[in-house]
This record gives structure tokens, sequence and C-alpha cells, in this order.
């Protein structure tokens, strides 16, 4: 895949990515700590996420096709480095309870829950951009045959 065509895929993600982890902290926040109050710099939370999110997805950049077994190896690694990184975040965190297991384990199972539903659309936008590239050249082929 060109360069260019991939940072157009991140950005895309970068902003997917920003609203799932928005509905994932209201979610959890809800459950664990529904009086919290925040102010608008708090806002900026789920896009800072989404950006540091973004730097373990440069492990699936290839300038040829992947296999399916290496696409999938990648993934995974890029899952684990995605858990750590939001892991980190938390047990760094002043304000995130990680004594309690139950918000750990919340924690995660965001992140995994984000990284399947994000896959998902990008799976589901690939297949529509599949599907009317091979109409697009069935039509030039009866055109041209």
């Amino acid at each position: 895949m060109e360069f260019k065509r991939f940072l157009i895929n991140k950005l895309i993600l970068f902003f997917m990515l920003t609203t799932l982890i928005t509905v994932a902290v209201v979610l959890t926040g809800s459950a664990f700590d529904p009086e919290a109050r925040f102010g608008y710099k708090e806002m900026l939370i789920p896009i800072e996420y989404a950006a540091l999110c973004m730097l373990p997805t440069l492990v699936t950049w290839s300038k040829r096709e992947l296999s399916a077994k290496a696409m999938l190896l990648r993934k995974a690694v890029m899952l684990v480095l995605i858990e750590g990184v939001i892991l980190l975040i938390a047990f760094t965190s002043s304000v995130i309870d990680t004594s309690r297991i139950e918000v750990v384990l919340a924690i995660a199972g965001s992140v995994f829950v984000i990284f399947v539903l994000a896959n998902l659309f990008v799976w589901l936008k690939d297949a529509a951009e599949a599907k009317k590239l091979n109409r697009e050249l069935e039509a030039f082929q009866k055109h041209h045959a």
C-alpha cells in the first residue's frame, strides 16, 4: 500500500477511534463513577487516547501486500501494544481507580471492543470499495470486450 493511502486510512481510523473512545469513556465512567464532573480540558482526553493508540497501528504498514497470516499477526501485536498504552495511562493516572480489578477489566475490555469495532468498520469500508471497483471493472470489460 502506498504511504499516502496508508496515512489517509489512519486519519479515518483516528476519527473513528475518537468517537468509540468517547462512548467507552462515557459508559465506563457512568458505571464506575457516575457523580464525577469534568471541565472542558477533559473533553480532549478521547482525542489524546486516540492519538496515542494510532502509534501502534504503524506496525501494520508494509510496502507490499501482506499475507492474511502476516496481517493477523501484526494486528495481534497492535492489539497488545494498544492495550499496553491504555493500561499504562490508566495505571499512571491519579483519577482512574486501578485498585479495583473491575475497572481495569472494563478498560481492557473496552479497548478490545473498540479494536474489534474499528477493524469491522474498516473491513466494511474496504469491502464496499472492493465491490464498487469490481462493478466498475466488470462494466469496463463489457464495454471494451
